[in-house]
Protein backbone atom coordinates (compact mmCIF):
# COMPACT_ATOMS: atom_id res chain seq x y z
CA UNK A 1 0.00 0.00 0.00
CA UNK A 2 1.29 3.33 -1.17
CA UNK A 3 1.67 6.68 1.23
CA UNK A 4 -1.78 8.14 -0.61
CA UNK A 5 -3.73 5.07 -0.43
CA UNK A 6 -2.80 4.52 3.63
CA UNK A 7 -3.59 7.86 4.26
CA UNK A 8 -6.91 7.19 2.17
CA UNK A 9 -7.56 4.25 4.19
CA UNK A 10 -7.99 6.71 6.79
CA UNK A 11 -9.19 9.32 6.00
CA UNK A 12 -12.84 8.80 7.14
CA UNK A 13 -11.99 7.90 10.85
CA UNK A 14 -9.56 10.95 10.78
CA UNK A 15 -12.23 13.60 9.52
CA UNK A 16 -14.66 12.28 11.80
CA UNK A 17 -12.23 12.55 14.73
CA UNK A 18 -11.41 16.57 13.62
CA UNK A 19 -15.10 17.28 12.98
CA UNK A 20 -16.03 16.05 16.67
CA UNK A 21 -13.26 17.89 18.09
CA UNK A 22 -14.13 21.59 15.89
CA UNK A 23 -17.61 21.06 15.09
CA UNK A 24 -16.73 22.61 11.69
CA UNK A 25 -16.85 20.36 8.85
CA UNK A 26 -14.44 23.17 6.74
CA UNK A 27 -11.99 23.03 9.75
CA UNK A 28 -11.36 19.75 9.82
CA UNK A 29 -11.25 19.42 5.86
CA UNK A 30 -8.20 22.00 6.49
CA UNK A 31 -6.94 19.57 9.25
CA UNK A 32 -6.76 16.96 7.55
CA UNK A 33 -4.89 18.54 4.30
CA UNK A 34 -2.50 19.84 7.09
CA UNK A 35 -2.10 16.04 8.04
CA UNK A 36 -1.37 14.97 4.88
CA UNK A 37 0.91 17.66 4.32
CA UNK A 38 3.39 16.13 7.23
CA UNK A 39 2.18 12.84 6.61
CA UNK A 40 3.69 13.25 2.78
CA UNK A 41 6.93 14.96 4.54
CA UNK A 42 7.43 12.08 7.40
CA UNK A 43 9.99 9.57 7.53
CA UNK A 44 7.87 6.51 6.59
CA UNK A 45 10.77 4.19 8.26
CA UNK A 46 9.47 5.38 11.65
CA UNK A 47 6.10 4.96 11.82
CA UNK A 48 5.02 1.87 13.34
CA UNK A 49 1.42 2.61 12.94
CA UNK A 50 -0.14 4.83 9.94
CA UNK A 51 -2.90 5.18 11.72
CA UNK A 52 -1.84 5.84 14.98
CA UNK A 53 0.68 8.74 13.69
CA UNK A 54 -1.98 10.51 11.46
CA UNK A 55 -4.56 10.22 14.39
CA UNK A 56 -2.35 11.59 16.58
CA UNK A 57 -1.32 14.08 14.12
CA UNK A 58 -4.67 15.15 13.22
CA UNK A 59 -5.58 15.26 17.37
CA UNK A 60 -2.69 17.83 17.81
CA UNK A 61 -4.01 19.68 14.89
CA UNK A 62 -7.37 19.91 16.09
CA UNK A 63 -6.09 21.17 19.46
CA UNK A 64 -4.46 24.11 18.57
CA UNK A 65 -7.23 25.11 15.87
CA UNK A 66 -10.14 24.41 18.52
CA UNK A 67 -8.18 26.79 21.48
CA UNK A 68 -8.40 29.51 18.84
CA UNK A 69 -11.46 29.06 17.53
CA UNK A 70 -12.68 28.70 21.32
CA UNK A 71 -11.27 32.92 21.51
CA UNK A 72 -13.44 33.54 17.68
CA UNK A 73 -16.87 32.11 18.89
CA UNK A 74 -16.82 34.11 21.74
CA UNK A 75 -17.39 37.22 20.00
CA UNK A 76 -19.75 35.29 17.23
CA UNK A 77 -23.04 36.84 16.77
CA UNK A 78 -25.53 35.18 18.05
CA UNK A 79 -25.86 31.59 19.17
CA UNK A 80 -22.83 29.58 17.85
CA UNK A 81 -23.57 26.04 16.91
CA UNK A 82 -22.24 23.37 14.71
CA UNK A 83 -21.88 23.14 11.14
CA UNK A 84 -24.27 20.30 10.24
CA UNK A 85 -23.42 17.71 8.18
CA UNK A 86 -25.33 15.26 6.50
CA UNK A 87 -24.88 11.46 7.55
CA UNK A 88 -25.63 7.87 6.91
CA UNK A 89 -27.51 5.82 9.37
CA UNK A 90 -24.24 3.80 9.92
CA UNK A 91 -22.92 6.41 11.85
CA UNK A 92 -23.06 6.62 15.59
CA UNK A 93 -26.18 8.84 15.84
CA UNK A 94 -25.97 10.19 19.72
CA UNK A 95 -22.07 10.93 19.60
CA UNK A 96 -22.61 13.08 16.26
CA UNK A 97 -25.84 14.90 16.90
CA UNK A 98 -25.77 18.59 17.37
CA UNK A 99 -27.06 18.46 21.07
CA UNK A 100 -23.68 16.41 21.50
CA UNK A 101 -21.54 18.59 19.67
CA UNK A 102 -23.22 21.48 21.38
CA UNK A 103 -22.73 19.81 24.62
CA UNK A 104 -18.74 19.29 24.43
CA UNK A 105 -18.43 22.85 24.15
CA UNK A 106 -18.90 22.93 27.88
CA UNK A 107 -15.43 20.95 27.86
CA UNK A 108 -12.00 22.60 27.80
CA UNK A 109 -9.88 21.29 24.22
CA UNK A 110 -7.65 18.95 25.99
CA UNK A 111 -10.74 17.49 28.07
CA UNK A 112 -12.74 17.04 24.55
CA UNK A 113 -9.93 15.34 22.99
CA UNK A 114 -9.43 12.83 26.10
CA UNK A 115 -13.65 12.25 26.29
CA UNK A 116 -13.96 11.77 22.26
CA UNK A 117 -10.64 9.37 21.77
CA UNK A 118 -11.71 7.12 24.70
CA UNK A 119 -15.14 7.36 24.78
CA UNK A 120 -16.12 7.78 21.12
CA UNK A 121 -13.27 5.93 19.35
CA UNK A 122 -12.18 3.76 21.85
CA UNK A 123 -8.71 4.38 22.30
CA UNK A 124 -7.56 3.06 26.02
CA UNK A 125 -6.04 5.87 28.28
CA UNK A 126 -2.61 4.68 27.16
CA UNK A 127 -2.98 5.34 23.72
CA UNK A 128 -4.82 8.28 24.65
CA UNK A 129 -2.08 9.86 27.25
CA UNK A 130 0.70 9.33 23.70
CA UNK A 131 -1.63 10.76 21.62
CA UNK A 132 -1.91 13.62 23.83
CA UNK A 133 1.76 13.68 25.48
CA UNK A 134 0.73 13.62 28.61
CA UNK A 135 1.14 10.61 31.50
CA UNK A 136 -1.68 8.05 31.87
CA UNK A 137 -2.34 8.96 34.99
CA UNK A 138 -3.44 12.33 34.19
CA UNK A 139 -5.38 11.05 31.45
CA UNK A 140 -7.93 9.42 33.33
CA UNK A 141 -8.39 12.17 35.61
CA UNK A 142 -9.28 14.76 32.51
CA UNK A 143 -11.46 11.65 31.09
CA UNK A 144 -13.37 11.15 34.19
CA UNK A 145 -13.18 15.37 34.64
CA UNK A 146 -14.53 15.63 31.16
CA UNK A 147 -17.44 13.00 31.72
CA UNK A 148 -18.69 14.63 35.05
CA UNK A 149 -19.12 17.97 33.05
CA UNK A 150 -20.99 16.56 30.28
CA UNK A 151 -23.09 14.60 33.10
CA UNK A 152 -24.17 17.95 34.45
CA UNK A 153 -26.04 18.22 31.10
CA UNK A 154 -26.88 15.40 29.23
CA UNK A 155 -28.50 15.74 25.81
CA UNK A 156 -31.76 13.75 25.44
CA UNK A 157 -32.25 11.67 22.94
CA UNK A 158 -35.44 9.92 21.17
CA UNK A 159 -36.02 6.02 21.83
CA UNK A 160 -36.40 5.53 18.54
CA UNK A 161 -35.99 7.13 14.85
CA UNK A 162 -39.35 7.16 13.80
CA UNK A 163 -40.12 8.91 16.84
CA UNK A 164 -37.64 11.76 16.43
CA UNK A 165 -39.45 11.60 13.00
CA UNK A 166 -42.62 11.88 13.82
CA UNK A 167 -42.06 14.77 15.80
CA UNK A 168 -40.03 16.77 13.09
CA UNK A 169 -42.74 16.05 10.41
CA UNK A 170 -45.44 17.48 13.01
CA UNK A 171 -43.26 20.39 13.84
CA UNK A 172 -43.33 21.22 10.18
CA UNK A 173 -47.10 20.45 9.54
CA UNK A 174 -48.02 22.69 11.98
CA UNK A 175 -45.89 25.46 10.81
CA UNK A 176 -46.90 25.04 7.32
CA UNK A 177 -50.69 25.13 8.41
CA UNK A 178 -49.73 28.36 10.69
CA UNK A 179 -51.53 26.75 13.45
CA UNK A 180 -50.21 27.87 16.66
CA UNK A 181 -51.85 25.56 19.06
CA UNK A 182 -50.57 22.68 17.30
CA UNK A 183 -47.06 23.92 16.85
CA UNK A 184 -46.77 24.66 20.45
CA UNK A 185 -48.39 21.03 21.39
CA UNK A 186 -45.05 20.03 19.86
CA UNK A 187 -42.92 21.56 22.10
CA UNK A 188 -41.94 20.84 26.05
CA UNK A 189 -43.16 23.76 27.73
CA UNK A 190 -39.56 24.67 28.84
CA UNK A 191 -38.10 24.14 25.28
CA UNK A 192 -35.33 26.49 24.28
CA UNK A 193 -34.53 27.49 20.50
CA UNK A 194 -31.20 28.22 19.12
CA UNK A 195 -30.65 30.07 16.12
CA UNK A 196 -27.26 30.17 14.16
CA UNK A 197 -27.12 32.92 12.14
CA UNK A 198 -23.57 34.61 12.77
CA UNK A 199 -25.29 38.11 12.16
CA UNK A 200 -25.77 37.59 8.62
CA UNK A 201 -29.36 37.03 8.55
CA UNK A 202 -30.96 39.62 10.09
CA UNK A 203 -34.57 37.34 10.71
CA UNK A 204 -32.72 35.04 13.07
CA UNK A 205 -33.48 35.21 16.60
CA UNK A 206 -30.03 36.45 18.00
CA UNK A 207 -30.79 35.10 21.45
CA UNK A 208 -32.25 31.97 23.17
CA UNK A 209 -36.37 32.38 23.02
CA UNK A 210 -37.61 30.02 25.57
CA UNK A 211 -40.83 28.44 25.92
CA UNK A 212 -42.97 26.43 23.75
CA UNK A 213 -45.36 29.42 23.75
CA UNK A 214 -42.68 31.87 22.81
CA UNK A 215 -41.06 29.40 20.17
CA UNK A 216 -44.28 28.81 18.18
CA UNK A 217 -44.97 32.63 18.37
CA UNK A 218 -41.79 33.27 16.93
CA UNK A 219 -42.08 31.35 14.24
CA UNK A 220 -45.62 31.47 13.22
CA UNK A 221 -44.75 35.33 13.32
CA UNK A 222 -41.76 34.68 11.14
CA UNK A 223 -43.61 33.09 8.66
CA UNK A 224 -46.07 36.06 8.51
CA UNK A 225 -43.85 38.44 8.04
CA UNK A 226 -41.62 36.71 5.44
CA UNK A 227 -43.97 34.01 3.89
CA UNK A 228 -42.13 31.60 1.76
CA UNK A 229 -43.03 31.58 -1.89
CA UNK A 230 -43.55 28.78 -4.29
CA UNK A 231 -39.61 28.23 -5.12
CA UNK A 232 -39.03 27.73 -1.00
CA UNK A 233 -38.84 23.62 -0.23
CA UNK A 234 -38.62 21.81 2.95
CA UNK A 235 -37.30 18.24 2.75
CA UNK A 236 -36.80 15.45 5.31
CA UNK A 237 -33.02 14.69 5.39
CA UNK A 238 -30.38 12.68 7.25
CA UNK A 239 -28.44 15.42 9.43
CA UNK A 240 -25.87 15.06 12.21
CA UNK A 241 -27.28 11.28 12.66
CA UNK A 242 -30.98 12.20 12.76
CA UNK A 243 -33.68 13.48 10.06
CA UNK A 244 -33.79 17.29 9.71
CA UNK A 245 -35.72 20.20 8.18
CA UNK A 246 -33.66 21.17 5.50
CA UNK A 247 -35.25 24.29 3.73
CA UNK A 248 -33.81 24.77 0.30
CA UNK A 249 -34.77 27.91 -1.99
CA UNK A 250 -34.31 27.90 -5.94
CA UNK A 251 -32.21 25.27 -5.26
CA UNK A 252 -29.75 26.61 -2.33
CA UNK A 253 -29.77 25.97 1.37
CA UNK A 254 -31.27 28.47 3.25
CA UNK A 255 -31.49 26.68 7.00
CA UNK A 256 -31.37 23.44 8.59
CA UNK A 257 -33.58 23.08 11.96
CA UNK A 258 -32.74 20.31 13.94
CA UNK A 259 -34.51 19.14 17.27
CA UNK A 260 -33.64 17.71 20.24
CA UNK A 261 -36.60 14.81 21.24
CA UNK A 262 -37.43 12.91 24.50
CA UNK A 263 -39.48 11.10 21.66
CA UNK A 264 -42.59 12.19 23.18
CA UNK A 265 -41.81 16.23 22.94
CA UNK A 266 -38.89 18.59 21.18
CA UNK A 267 -36.58 19.58 24.04
CA UNK A 268 -34.63 22.26 22.02
CA UNK A 269 -34.40 23.20 18.17
CA UNK A 270 -31.27 24.41 17.01
CA UNK A 271 -31.96 25.97 13.26
CA UNK A 272 -28.76 26.96 11.46
CA UNK A 273 -29.28 29.71 8.86
CA UNK A 274 -25.61 31.20 8.46
CA UNK A 275 -24.74 29.96 4.66
CA UNK A 276 -20.99 29.91 5.21
CA UNK A 277 -22.63 26.61 7.64
CA UNK A 278 -25.16 25.51 5.14
CA UNK A 279 -22.72 24.53 2.29
CA UNK A 280 -22.48 20.53 3.02
CA UNK A 281 -26.39 19.80 3.15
Amino acid sequence: MNRTEAFQEQRARLFSIAYRMLGSAAEAEDVLQDAWLRWEAADGDAIESAPAWLSTVVTRLSLDRLKSARMTRESYVGPWLPEPVRTEERVDPESISMAFLVMLERLTPVERAAYLLHEVFDYNHGEVARMLDKEEAACRQIYHRAKSHLQEGRARFAPSRADHQRLVLAFAEALARGDLRALEATLARDATLFADSGGKVPAAARRPVHGAHAIAQFFIGLFRKFPPGPDQRLELVEVNGWPALVGRRDGVTNFVLNIETDGEEILAIRNVVNPEKLLRV
